[in-house]
């Protein structure tokens, strides 16, 4: 598909943030184990934890934060002030007079999850909670290099269904248990990121997590990790032709693993189908979802749809590490998670497949990348939205249509409003729920397939390959994907990402003239909007001919291959980018020529389309 993509742009023609050094890489490591008992009929569960905290980094610790993502589930908590205070909620939590839906939650609607007992290394420690953060002072420092025990005892309540993690979700689904146990905050070469739980998503420690759930026999349960005892759980997960172990007594005791992750989620259901299906030399694939004839084609036919994902990503990014993934319904609307993701069911097919294969995609940029999407959400989001719609352009036979399209229009609607804010900008300070989704998703998807017309579409993919393998499971920052870029292109690439990611400078260059020089074209060009641009420029001749001139940026110092097999390139002098104009010959006369265009390709984010055409008269 990556081909015919690049055969699409080739013939159309429409009229610093701080680094790592990684030399000296370290990063935290935690290693879980849980006994939970849910109770199914007042949503209250109780659980014990304990953990091993690894200390990897070359200072002494203090203190350590745990997050209880469950506590923003309260009248009154950050989540609820928030919602309340910014100019454009989130409808999915919001009541249908666009008030919080957290602010009516009752007594017995709430989320919560506190601490009841915490002990390091068998010592009492002092904690408290600050909203959904727990701060807890240590009772003696953890050295560098050097591993301590927190045992935890804690007790939860599962919210109504609002936003990601509940109960009773619309669809019916009983219980979406993300964000869902105490869970320690990362800290890194930056420090601690103990964020609270606003409204967006979340950043977690590499580790190992063993996980025993107790729960009524009649649900099914699925998510993140291996099942253990299959042949005593059932539901679907025996090994065929196995005689399960009949349990005693109402519940059962779900035992999960889940190695080298950094979140666990699971979703549960007395309802849900279980199907099973084997990715070729790949994962095995779950799929759950309620017996609801409504929904049960759909479900059936997403199944080999999600098997070609699975090949598509790890092809073009690199193989899937784990051995199992889970697709099951819950949550409000796709959020992915560790070997899993949570997805409504109740969507037309086209639908149902968009959502599996972004919530998959996350797979790779959030939970085996894992950049920090408190800071740098356009890392994930972006580039998940990207390699996303190449995925559906290949398997849902979109190949004809230009995957980005709609990706380039909201980001010029979000550029041209005057409401946009850096890349930057922490992802709970956008002043508006609008310029935070298009400046992550969007832009930051732009941010990849304009680095394409930059450096070359072939240079692009290798770049994602050699980012995915160097940076797997390092939580890499928007440094290392810019190096990575730099070391397969040869170019510079500085001016890229600061441009594009630290300020609100636009791409505007334009055809300012056109005209006769004796017997050839003078054709001069423009640089309007601040930000800096290497161009092509494609001309058209009366007989239909065309040749394409390329001006490379001074400051990149390189050029890239000729992106248009089978048309004629000139390269042109560099552009060096303080000087506002730029002139170049055409060496025919300019009767001769129909048009004129800058960036045929439209990969490049110009904020105005109308003056990168010429045409003659």
């Amino acid at each position: 598909m990556i081909k015919s993509f690049l055969t699409f742009f080739t013939v159309v023609f429409t009229v610093a943030l701080f680094a790592q050094n990684k030399t000296d890489y370290w990063q935290q490591h935690v290693d879980y184990t849980m006994a939970v008992d849910m109770n199914v009929n007042n949503f209250q569960y109780t659980g014990t934890q304990t953990l091993v905290y690894t200390n990897n980094s070359p200072d002494e610790l203090k203190r350590v934060y745990f997050h209880m993502y469950f506590n923003a589930f309260q009248p009154g908590s950050e989540m609820d002030i928030r919602l309340q205070s910014i100019a454009d909620p989130d409808d999915r939590m919001t009541a249908p007079d666009k008030k919080s839906r957290i602010a009516s939650l009752t007594d017995t609607e709430i989320g919560y999850l506190h601490a009841t007992s915490l002990m390091q290394d068998g010592n009492k420690v002092s904690f408290s909670e600050e909203g959904t953060v727990l701060v807890v002072d240590l009772a003696k420092p953890i050295a560098a290099g050097a591993k301590s025990t927190f045992n935890m005892e804690f007790k939860g309540q599962v919210p109504l269904q609002i936003r990601r993690s509940g109960r009773n979700s619309e669809e019916g689904v009983a219980l979406s248990m993300s964000q869902w146990y105490p869970k320690l905050a990362e800290y890194d070469f930056e420090g601690w990121h103990a964020d609270p739980y606003i409204a967006r998503e979340f950043q977690g420690v590499w580790g190992d997590f063993d996980v025993k759930l107790t729960i009524d026999k009649d649900y099914t349960v699925g998510g993140t990790g291996y099942l253990q005892n299959p042949n005593e759980i059932g539901h679907g997960y025996e090994t065929p032709g196995t005689k399960i172990k009949k349990q005693k007594g109402k519940t059962l005791t779900w035992h999960f693993k889940a190695p080298m992750v950094h979140d666990f989620m699971w979703a549960a259901d007395p309802e849900y189908i279980h199907d099973i299906q084997q990715v070729p030399d790949g994962p095995v694939l779950h799929f759950l979802y309620k017996n609801d004839p409504e929904i049960l084609e759909n479900w059936k036919n997403l199944q080999p749809k999600t098997i070609e994902a699975m090949q598509f990503f790890s092809k073009n990014i690199g193989k899937y590490p784990y051995d199992q993934y889970s697709v099951i319904q819950g949550g409000d609307g796709g959020m992915e998670y560790a070997m899993s993701t949570l997805i409504t069911g109740k969507r037309k097919f086209g639908s149902l497949v968009g959502v599996m294969a972004h919530e998959m995609a996350h797979s790779w940029f959030q939970h085996i990348l894992a950049t920090n999407e408190a800071k740098h959400e356009w890392m994930d989001e972006g580039f998940t939205s990207f390699i996303s719609k190449l995925c559906m352009s290949e398997i849902m036979d979109y190949e004809k249509e230009n995957p980005f399209e709609g990706t380039y229009k909201g980001y010029r609607n979000l550029a041209l409003s005057g409401k946009e804010q850096p890349q930057g900008t922490y992802a709970d300070r956008y002043a508006l729920n609008f310029a935070y989704g298009i400046s992550a998703y969007s832009k930051g998807s732009i941010f990849l397939s304009q680095l394409g017309y930059v450096i070359g579409q072939d240079k692009l993919m290798e770049t994602i390959r050699q980012y995915y393998d160097e940076f797997k499971f390092k939580h890499p920052v928007p440094n290392d994907i810019k190096r990575v870029a730099e070391k397969v292109s040869g170019f510079e690439l500085d001016w890229y990402l600061t441009d594009w990611t630290q300020t609100t400078n636009t791409i505007d260059y334009g055809v300012k003239e056109v005209s006769v020089s004796e017997d050839n074209t003078k054709v001069t060009l423009e640089r309007i909007g601040l930000m800096p641009m290497p161009l092509d420029i494609l001309v058209v001749y009366n007989d239909d001919s065309r040749e394409t001139f390329y001006a490379p940026l001074r400051m990149m110092r390189g050029e890239k291959a000729n992106p248009y097999e089978g048309i004629e390139r000139t390269v042109i002098a560099d552009w060096a980018w303080a000087y506002p104009t730029y002139n170049f010959t055409i060496n025919k006369p300019m009767s001769s020529i129909k048009a004129i265009v800058i960036d045929p390709s439209q990969l490049m984010a110009d904020v105005n389309l109308e003056n990168n055409v010429w045409q003659a008269e």
